[in-house]
């Protein structure tokens, strides 16, 4: 029998398991080491994890929708339970993320002009 010691309760409802995998422990992995399966071994989903690791997170394209999965709140432990600290930590965690993206995306982009400015010009 599983030990679901954390619960959420909504006015009205009856209080629903969550998993004792963290969200932001989740997210980090995903965000970070992605590409080797992390976050899959993390909620306990082996299987899926080794494909990704061999598969290098399908050369970054699954762990790219992992991430957006993770981000959206749809991402479940191998027991099937959401994960807990999702409603606190997701504003923090999308902005964090979209802000890491658009530096890398700027750096990536004055790197390039940089390159190309410094490449000897055709006279």
């Amino acid at each position: 029998m599983t030990d679901y010691s954390t619960q959420t309760a909504t006015p009205g409802y009856a209080a629903q398991p969550v998993s004792q995998k963290s969200f932001v422990a989740t997210w980090l992995l995903a965000m970070l080491l992605g590409t080797l399966g992390i976050d899959r071994f993390y909620l306990g989903k082996v299987g899926t994890g080794i494909l990704k690791l061999i598969t290098l997170g399908g050369f970054g394209i699954w762990a790219l929708i992992d991430l957006i999965i993770v981000l959206a709140g749809a991402t479940r432990d191998k027991q099937g339970l959401p994960l807990a600290g999702y409603a606190e930590n997701k504003m923090v965690a999308l902005i964090v993320t979209v802000a890491l993206y658009v530096v890398g995306a700027v750096s990536g982009t004055v790197n390039l002009l940089t390159q190309l400015s410094a490449l000897p010009t055709l006279n």
